[in-house]
């Protein structure tokens, strides 16, 4: 029979991937992401035995990186600027093709680009596929507040990106 500490190493070996995946778009680096994974896997790990019974250790998870970057999002920090014009991608090919390349480019520097508050809607929303009212609780913010910056980020998004406009965009007379 396994021990609660195999279960445990199960988990971390399926899961820490699909975890990486979301902290990456939470913090815009890979070795940010990293930390944010094993602080939230260190946490889950001092409660395995309650959320084992319950099977909820991925949510917790999840939930504690969000709430770990939200409070690194509210230190005080010395503003970014990001120089320069974003390239105009021609198509979407494979992985290795160099305009998917230049697409993936775009738009991890539109992601970066966003209020640290709307990239963390965004991911729970249209990655994570979370509900407004998901999303609302985990990042402990209201309702409205998600709809506000969600819609304010997918704005921001389609101006640096045109291409994510929907194809009914083009007719909408601009103001």
């Amino acid at each position: 029979m396994a021990t609660r500490e195999d279960e445990y190493a199960t988990f971390v070996r399926a899961r820490s991937h699909a975890l990486l995946r979301s902290a990456y778009l939470l913090t815009g680096d890979q070795h940010l992401a990293e930390d944010l994974v094993q602080e939230a896997l260190a946490r889950t790990h001092r409660s395995w035995s309650r959320l084992h019974e319950t099977g909820n250790a991925e949510a917790y998870a999840r939930r504690v990186m969000y709430h770990l970057q939200v409070s690194v999002w509210r230190r005080r920090k010395v503003a970014e600027f990001l120089p320069g014009e974003l390239p105009e991608p021609a198509h979407r090919g494979g992985p290795d093709d160099p305009d998917a390349i230049a697409w993936r480019i775009t738009l991890e520097r539109a992601l970066g680009s966003l209020s640290k508050r709307q990239r963390a809607v965004v991911v729970l929303r249209y990655f994570e596929d979370h509900t407004e009212a998901e999303a609302a609780d985990i990042l402990g913010v209201s309702v409205s507040t998600v709809k506000t910056q969600a819609a304010r980020a997918i704005e921001h998004l389609r101006k640096l990106v045109p291409h994510l406009r929907e194809p009914d965009d083009e007719r909408r007379p601009t103001a």
